[in-house]
């Protein structure tokens, strides 16, 4: 797969900061409609960040986000709101209403965003967590549920307003092998039954590169590498080898930079 001819979301020479802490640094990058689309790195390397200056949490200091033909930052709060409801969001910790019923959780984002009856709410809600497999937990409570199961809700969420583009941030984090790959697998059915655009951030290569379509490598806040799954695993790119195949050695050193050890303890 090459770079998108249309894209859902197009990101230009993005730069921005915590303070005077720089986190992005002139990234450029695009999202193709209908596909799933995985963007990876390192701990600190601005991934969810990105996700927030897509939806418009964040203002960037240089450069602009573009979804669905809008620039994100300059949007008035009335059409910023608007766009929002054709983005969902799976958080990196799930995000449930802990005080909320499964049911509840997911018909949270349909009654904010649109009047509807509940004659209409109920079959929408039930229909989502079908779609995950949890109709039958919809009245648990967020505290009784797996760590799996709250991310399928959390998925169901994400999913209830039907979308266009879906953003998963750190969805692999902490599960178990067989609630990981539930997990993997919904991400890439619900993308291809519902016509979503999907965009993954995370730090866990060996599930993206099953999963995905294409894939964006970034590292200290800028590009690093683009292409499909097998044609970035193939890469000579020293840095792109040792963090997609996880070695030990390479540009990512273990030591933080520091004056040789002896030398500090002269000091001492």
């Amino acid at each position: 797969m090459s770079a998108p001819d249309d894209p859902l979301v197009e990101i230009s020479d993005l730069r921005f900061s915590y303070n005077d802490v720089p986190v992005l640094r002139g990234l450029s990058l695009s999202i193709p409609r209908g596909k799933v689309v995985a963007i990876l790195g390192g701990s600190g390397s601005g991934k969810s960040t990105l996700l927030k200056l897509i939806g418009g949490q964040l203002e960037p200091a240089r450069g602009w986000v573009r979804v669905a033909g809008r620039i994100v930052h300059k949007l008035p709060t009335g059409e910023l709101y608007a766009l929002r409801r054709k983005m969902g969001m799976m958080f990196q910790v799930s995000g449930l209403f802990s005080d909320l019923s499964v049911y509840e959780n997911v018909a949270f984002p349909i009654r904010e965003h649109y009047r509807l009856p509940e004659a209409l709410v109920r079959p929408l809600v039930l229909m989502k967590l079908d779609a995950v497999g949890l109709r039958g937990a919809r009245d648990m409570m967020p505290g009784d549920l797996s760590g799996g199961m709250a991310r399928r809700v959390a998925l169901a969420r994400a999913i209830a307003t039907d979308p266009l583009l879906v953003m998963y941030d750190e969805p692999f984090g902490g599960l178990d092998p067989i609630s990981l790959n539930q997990i993997a697998q919904l991400i890439r059915r619900l993308n291809d039954a519902l016509g979503l655009t999907s965009i993954v951030v995370t730090y866990d290569v060996s599930e993206s590169l099953k999963l995905v379509d294409y894939l964006y490598v970034i590292a200290e806040g800028r590009l690093a590498g683009e292409g499909a799954p097998e044609a970035l695993l193939a890469s000579d790119d020293p840095y792109l080898r040792q963090f997609l195949h996880a070695l030990p050695d390479g540009p990512v050193r273990f030591h933080y930079p520091a004056p040789p050890l002896a030398e500090t303890l002269r000091l001492a």
